[in-house]
């Protein structure tokens, strides 16, 4: 399987509610652009996965609607994912061939380096609308590969 994680972009600074903050312009773009290098490169994954906040779905939808990809919103994908439990709750998706999850920091960066076995939590660290692929082969701690890590500014422009 393939994993493929995805901070949600820019968002602006407040709103009454943490979950509610949209995504600031310089997040559109980002997005955008996210989208863009996705479908230039044939990055097509199976499903797509994002937490219920705001920015993270709009993130999320820009994506999908470029690559025509089914959207679902999860709320174990919520800020403050435990690692583990991410890992439990993707036993439910193995069956997709590529996965991408749409998600918070510190969140995938702790999942990632779950699962990439470096038992350090900021082994990684995943920028705002940053993309990583890792190769599964078991959903355990240290049962992956990392195939790649790109932050949004070596995307292209908009």
């Amino acid at each position: 399987m393939q994993l493929w994680l995805l901070r949600h972009a820019d968002a602006v600074s407040t709103a009454a509610l943490d979950d509610a903050r949209p995504l600031s312009e310089k997040g559109i773009q980002q997005a955008r652009r996210v989208a863009r290098f996705c479908k230039e490169r044939g990055l097509q994954p199976s499903l797509i996965l994002s937490s219920p906040f705001l920015r993270t779905e709009q993130t999320a939808r820009t994506v999908a609607q470029a690559l025509h990809a089914e959207l679902i919103s999860c709320a174990f994908l919520a800020s403050g994912m435990l690692p583990e439990a991410a890992m439990e709750e993707l036993r439910a998706y193995r069956r997709f061939e590529t996965l991408l999850l749409v998600g918070h920091e510190p969140d995938l960066s702790a999942l990632a380096g779950a699962l990439l076995g470096t038992g350090k939590r900021g082994a990684l660290r995943m920028r705002k609308a940053a993309l990583a692929g890792l190769d599964i082969g078991s959903l355990t701690p240290g049962g992956a590969r990392l195939d790649f890590l790109i932050p949004a500014k070596l995307m292209g422009k908009e």
